[in-house]
């Protein structure tokens, strides 16, 4: 297997080779970036070798394995390793993923493991979110009324409003596809960039929510929604699927429509 090597100036030292037990055959190299502001020291590349047949089949099986067995000090997000709490979204193999939904065998040679990319970095895998979740809180995600609900019933939609939230609710803020957007890398002061946009059109599109222009308003600036360029970006990387370039899309109508 050829050795991993870092790129010509790269800024990374490079780390140090974790080798795999003694009569390990199915084995698989990860390189994973390391970093630790207590340290002092530049980031690095510290690569493992993991025996495959002694690991579950997922990229989290291969990161808790090595956290567990093999360097207790590596360092990354994880709970519930099905896909739906976003914790453990990183950039594996060049693109922003969920560690628990990325299969090992999607990837013919070594496997290279960086937080989400423009972010500051907590510790190695760990990027911080504090902006990204501000920036969520920022649009309500909650449902805004000015009418009092029936006596002793829910607010009821038709079956066809509630389908227009499909494609929506699904998001479950991992961040993968706001780091993917290059607007969102030179703009996240001021972009909301498109997992925020997305959940903001999610709250405009329900049908029984009463703000939908104190909403739009909000979004009125030519930063916090017209960053986007529609690069598609967000909807190639998203794990569940989603397409939150349509949603803004869908924003950006919405704005003319209450112009017209």
């Amino acid at each position: 297997m050829a050795e991993f090597k870092l790129p010509k100036n790269s800024r990374y030292t490079k780390g140090k080779t974790w080798k795999a037990e003694a009569g390990a055959t199915n084995i698989k190299r990860f390189n994973i970036y390391r970093w630790n502001e207590d340290d002092g020291e530049n980031p690095r590349i510290d690569t493992y070798e993991v025996d495959i047949d002694k690991c579950g089949p997922m990229v989290l099986d291969a990161l808790i394995k090595i956290k567990n067995e093999i360097d207790p000090t590596l360092t990354f997000r994880r709970s519930c390793r099905e896909g739906v709490c976003g914790s453990c979204a990183m950039n594996i193999g060049g693109m922003n993923t969920l560690a628990c939904t990325k299969d090992i065998a999607d990837f013919k040679g070594d496997i290279n493991i960086y937080p989400l990319p423009h972010m500051d970095v907590v510790k190695d895998l760990v990027p911080d979110l504090t902006n990204f979740y501000a920036q969520y809180a920022s649009i309500k995600p909650w449902m805004q009324t000015q009418t009092p609900a029936p006596s002793g019933k829910e607010r009821l939609q038709s079956r066809d409003d509630r389908a227009k939230l499909d494609g929506l609710y699904e998001c479950i803020l991992c961040a993968s596809c706001s780091t993917s957007c290059p607007s969102y890398w030179w703009n996240s002061d001021r972009y909301l960039g498109p997992a925020v946009l997305l959940q903001a059109y999610r709250w405009l599109v329900d049908s029984r929510d009463e703000n939908t222009g104190e909403r739009l308003d909000a979004l009125e600036d030519p930063f916090r929604l017209y960053r986007c360029h529609t690069i598609m970006n967000c909807a190639n990387t998203c794990p569940k699927g989603l397409n939150p370039a349509k949603a803004i899309a869908e924003i950006k109508k919405m704005m003319v429509e209450r112009q017209g």
